[in-house]
């Protein structure tokens, strides 16, 4: 018997797929936990349906990542901060700082960890930070740290 997953079940497949399951196993496991329907040509139709949606929301992401990406490449943040004579930091900048000032300064909305920061920042400077904005997409800022 043909069947939609609704759900992953493991050894079978992934949610949307079209599986070939038993009719005891159908009707005994997959329809009481809802893990599963019959694969009627009005099912399929839905499926389809909403495989298309779920693709269309997949592209509208990517294209907001790319976008996000593209205005952190183009953009400079600049950040004033106590320093000592010889130019370092009382302190340090650290992805959190620069994902506040990001949503302060450029009115972007940027996740903590998604700031590829191998150390924190600890001296005056101009620096390149890498943000990723989606899998495989992402944006270099452009830092500058300066004195108070």
């Amino acid at each position: 018997m043909k069947v939609i997953l609704l759900e992953d079940v493991k050894g079978m497949g992934k949610k949307g797929d079209i599986v070939n399951a038993k009719d005891g196993y159908f009707r005994n496991f997959l329809a009481p936990k809802n893990l599963a329907e019959e694969a009627t040509k009005e099912n399929l139709r839905k499926n389809d349906e909403e495989k298309q949606r779920q693709q269309e929301i997949l592209e509208q992401e990517i294209s907001d990542a790319k976008e996000l990406a593209k205005k952190l490449s183009d953009s400079t943040l600049n950040i004033k901060e106590k320093t000592s004579d010889d130019g370092r930091l009382f302190g340090s900048i650290t992805s959190k700082d620069l994902a506040e000032a990001i949503k302060t300064e450029l009115g972007l909305e940027v996740d903590k960890r998604k700031i590829m920061l191998s150390d924190p920042i600890r001296n005056i400077g101009r620096y390149k930070v890498t943000i990723k904005t989606y899998a495989g997409i992402t944006g270099d800022l452009t830092v500058n740290v300066d004195s108070k």
